[in-house]
């Protein structure tokens, strides 16, 4: 890790220092921020001590940032504009990443201080929207090409969708639980609360199979957080490292052989399939790709990025950037043997041809075969893009887990105790549990960014409306006003912060 510093002057090293510890104080909150959620049920149902469940959440989040992959991770950063991921090591790329972390830590700072589970992804997302919408007011560009409206209308409906999902997945558990599980005295005890088991059986803990599986949902719960949440602080980190040290990281300097000629495959079905097609679409909008035509540099000039943002191809010129990209990548075997610039160059180049072929695998012209076959492209050419060396995924894992273990209690009283009218019973508390476990599982495999907060604390108003007697409507009410300022807050803090940093360099 100390290898990033060499070479590198008092100013830049000082940059670097402050950009990773945003990232990581960022991802530090979000995990005593969101891990109340996880254990929120399990704690208030008796099921295990507040510090064990505690430790055993933040161990989980450590693995789930581990074994996660990256599928998430840059579902996010695609969100920015495309001419600051183009150029994020320009001032102007710097200013936005310090911008959108500040304004996403003094968010969630305060929504913890007064107890409001609202989400770190929800916030997240806010910023992000603040900087595009900033970025294109500045260069007095399209404020509808500012951000990549197809990935916010998805990442949208998952956050819509997914606190639906969790409310009546958790109700409808319930309901059967209470249906088809109440008709002895051992299984109504599992319709008990702590206290009403003590007054029964003397006991305040679950039933032993209800414990177990209350344990085992809140390490799933976890370990999904961390696999999803942990993700967005991977891609972060590789934001922060691309802008600062670029000459280390624009590609993977430990791609083998294979890795690059995957690649290099890619770039050469790319270019067989517009030599085929390149008469069927001759479309004037299918991608924004910035070309160069007599230098070896891009300029980062406000004015030049303003022209190339503005400047859209028609198909046939992709054949530009393909024939470069096959140039640099020819006869290639690692990415030691090119210069910092060429480097710079191949990431850019890559990025514009995914973005093409994500769009024009989008236009209803073309046929479903070749969405397939244009869809399965753009991994192999972003392989060496987007990755993550292994001593990021641990740090991020670290700050996770040690976030983890601090601050927990504020929202873990509000979801334990504030949002239903009655105290929570084993059944609800499990409903709740395994139901975010599952959920948001399978959304941080299938590259769904969703957010664990509205999961969760929807997963419980869903158990308290169906079997536990209503809920607290103020507490419902504040968490409803979490949810619905996060977005303008963090857009309105988020474009502030970074208007005023440019105004500043």
């Amino acid at each position: 890790m100390l290898h990033l510093f060499y070479g590198m002057d008092f100013h830049t090293g000082i940059t670097l220092i402050c950009a990773l510890l945003f990232v990581l104080v960022y991802e530090a909150i979000n995990g005593f921020h969101d891990t109340a959620n996880a254990v929120a049920t399990v704690i208030y149902t008796r099921a295990l001590r507040s510090q064990l469940a505690v430790a055993m959440s933040g161990l989980f989040n450590f693995l789930g940032v581990l074994m996660g992959g990256l599928s998430v991770a840059y579902t996010i950063v695609h969100l920015l504009p495309i001419d600051l991921l183009l150029n994020v090591s320009s001032a102007q790329g710097l200013a936005m990443m310090f911008s959108m972390l500040l304004a996403a830590i003094i968010w969630n700072l305060g929504t913890w201080y007064f107890g409001l589970p609202a989400s770190s992804f929800h916030t997240l997302i806010g910023v992000i929207i603040g900087i595009g919408l900033t970025n294109a007011l500045i260069l007095n560009s399209s404020i509808v090409q500012a951000i990549n409206i197809p990935k916010l209308i998805e990442i949208f409906l998952s956050l819509v969708i997914s606190p639906l999902v969790g409310l009546m997945l958790a109700g409808a558990m319930v309901f059967l639980l209470r249906s088809y599980w109440s008709n002895t005295t051992k299984r109504r005890r599992i319709h008990m609360t702590p206290n009403e088991r003590e007054k029964q059986d003397g006991k305040r803990k679950p039933p032993f199979w209800t414990r177990i599986a209350l344990i085992f949902s809140v390490a799933g719960v976890s370990f999904s957080h961390g696999a999803n949440d942990g993700q967005k602080g991977i891609g972060l980190i590789m934001l922060v490292l691309i802008g600062v040290a670029p000459a280390g990281f624009v590609v993977n300097i430990n791609a083998s052989d294979y890795d690059i000629s995957r690649t290099r495959n890619a770039v050469n079905h790319l270019q067989q399939y517009y030599t085929q097609h390149q008469c069927t679409f001759n479309v004037a909008n299918a991608s924004f790709i910035p070309l160069e035509t007599n230098r070896k540099v891009w300029s980062k000039s406000k004015s030049e990025i303003s022209m190339r943002q503005e400047l859209h191809c028609e198909l046939s010129q992709a054949f530009i950037p393909i024939h470069r990209t096959n140039l640099l990548l020819s006869n290639l075997n690692s990415y030691d043997e090119l210069s910092s610039e060429q480097r710079s160059h191949v990431r850019r180049l890559l990025m514009c041809l995914a973005d093409i072929a994500n769009k024009v695998a989008k236009l209803p012209e073309t046929p479903a075969a070749d969405k397939l076959l244009l869809n399965n492209l753009q991994p192999d050419l972003l392989y060496t893009v987007e990755y993550a060396p292994v001593w990021i995924i641990i740090i991020v894992a670290l700050a996770l887990a040690l976030g983890t273990m601090v601050g927990w209690r504020r929202v873990a009283t509000t979801i334990g105790e504030k949002i239903g009218k009655k105290d929570m019973t084993y059944a609800q508390g499990l409903s709740a549990q395994m139901t975010a476990a599952v959920f948001i599982g399978i959304a941080s495999y299938t590259g769904m960014p969703v957010s664990t907060t509205h999961v969760l604390s929807s997963a419980v108003m869903g158990t308290m409306l169906v079997d536990g007697g209503g809920v607290q409507s103020k507490t419902v009410k504040n968490i409803l006003i979490a949810w619905i300022l996060t977005l303008p807050v963090a857009l309105l803090l988020a474009g502030c912060l970074y208007w005023l940093a440019l105004t500043l360099i």
